[in-house]
């Protein structure tokens, strides 16, 4: 099976985007992502009168340290959780009026511990309609910085904004983190900072941003981690079937990668090299117990194709899963159960059982990661459909036919 050609990062896209946004200088994005959420924060940076130019294989943004190039802005941050979360924070260290908004699936996502935590450092922001959630008007007059607290259990992105601020105040920032899930996306933000030219000191759950600023850098995207669970998953449900990844391998940023782990444990051959990673399908999937609390957005893929494996899987500490683009633990128990499949589940845990899958349409609930995991269920069940397929253009609008052209590679190998 040929190399399979992932798009870029959607966590590293965006991250990059803020970065470009308020670094000093023209920073250029290599192989960013092009899809429904990046294009959405590109377009937001544009009406906060930052210059976005865009090419098919590169991003040029002219950095604005001051910041927002407007007084006043409305911005649309359709179903974007990065955009929701991080240009309120981008725009707090400037100066103007601006307001955002978002999806009615974005609405319902929480924001309240973020936008607490930028009240408690000064900024002038106020919900509209429910406290907590979009949409919310921000009225900048700069931040001067200090210290806070912060609850990221929910989500790390909540981290994030506050960490990416933390340079563009006055006096740098001191984040004490009572609670955080999906640690390593905290990882790659330090990391993108780094290479933007600031360090952050960590002292146990304490984070220490300096103020002054980033620099300009050239940045090549890395493949999205996420989007390559789903084709790691395809090879280690078919014997024989051989699937890499190049461009997302030893050095990798994303922690999503941990997830061919897990397929390791299950009985795929793994090879993670300096230039990408192979998963190799041996015909053993075992069933077995996972904590993903660090990668739960691969937990739809595990559970998609957990009903193949030769025992039981069970998959705990993921209650963060609940508060995505949709509940994914109820979406992925439902539509295991809609084709057969024995399933409970918890506040934070999902047990599925062995079962061979029955054709069924599966319910979407509008979010990507549920039809791109159960496309993987379809590769042995035929007769899979989707209420809503094309949801998948939030991250990756060429999906079905990436994964139509993996099904002809594997059918034929």
């Amino acid at each position: 099976m040929p190399a399979v050609a992932i798009p870029g990062s959607k966590s590293i896209t965006a991250r990059a985007l803020f970065l470009a946004a308020a670094a000093d200088g023209v920073t250029t994005l290599v192989r960013p992502l092009r899809s429904d959420d990046t294009e959405g924060f590109a377009e937001g940076l544009v009406r906060l009168g930052y210059r976005v130019g865009r090419t098919p294989d590169a991003w040029q943004v002219d950095g604005r340290p001051q910041g927002p190039g407007v007084t006043e802005a409305d911005v649309y941050c359709r179903d974007g959780a990065t955009t929701a979360r991080f240009l309120p924070a981008l725009v707090a260290a400037g100066h103007g009026t601006y307001r955002f908004d978002a999806s009615p699936q974005m609405r319902r996502r929480p924001l309240g511990p973020l936008t607490r935590a930028l009240r408690d450092l000064g900024v002038d922001l106020r919900h509209e309609a429910a406290e907590g959630h979009h949409p919310l008007t921000v009225r900048a007059a700069g931040v001067e910085g200090g210290e806070v607290t912060l609850d990221a259990g929910q989500s790390s992105q909540y981290l994030t904004a506050l960490l990416l601020l933390g340079p563009l105040t006055r006096t740098g920032l001191r984040i004490t983190v009572t609670d955080l899930v999906s640690a390593p996306y905290v990882e790659i933000t330090l990391a993108m900072m780094r290479a933007f030219g600031v360090e952050v000191a960590r002292e146990g759950n304490v984070f220490v941003v300096p103020p002054g600023g980033y620099r300009a850098t050239t940045y090549p995207i890395e493949p999205d981690a996420s989007t390559a669970s789903y084709f790691f998953a395809a090879a280690a449900l078919t014997p024989g079937a051989e699937v890499t990844v190049p461009g997302l391998g030893a050095g990798a940023l994303q922690g999503d990668l941990g997830f061919v782990d897990v397929l390791r444990r299950m009985g795929a051959d793994v090879n993670v090299g300096a230039e990408g990673t192979t998963v190799r399908g041996t015909g053993t999937l075992r069933g077995l117990t996972v904590a993903m609390r660090d990668i739960s957005d691969t937990m739809p893929t595990l559970a998609a194709i957990a009903p193949f494996a030769s025992g039981p899987v069970r998959i705990e500490d993921v209650a963060n899963t609940r508060v995505k683009e949709c509940d994914r633990l109820d979406a992925c128990a439902e539509n295991l159960r809609r084709l057969g499949i024995g399933v409970s589940t918890g506040p934070d845990w999902i047990e599925i059982h062995p079962g061979t899958p029955a054709a069924a349409q599966i319910k979407t609930y509008g979010d990507h990661r549920v039809v791109m995991s159960f496309a993987v269920t379809g590769l042995r069940t035929p007769g899979i459909s989707f209420d809503d397929p094309g949801c998948v253009r939030k991250t990756f609008p060429g999906f079905h036919e990436a994964f139509a052209e993996l099904r002809s590679g594997l059918e034929s190998s």
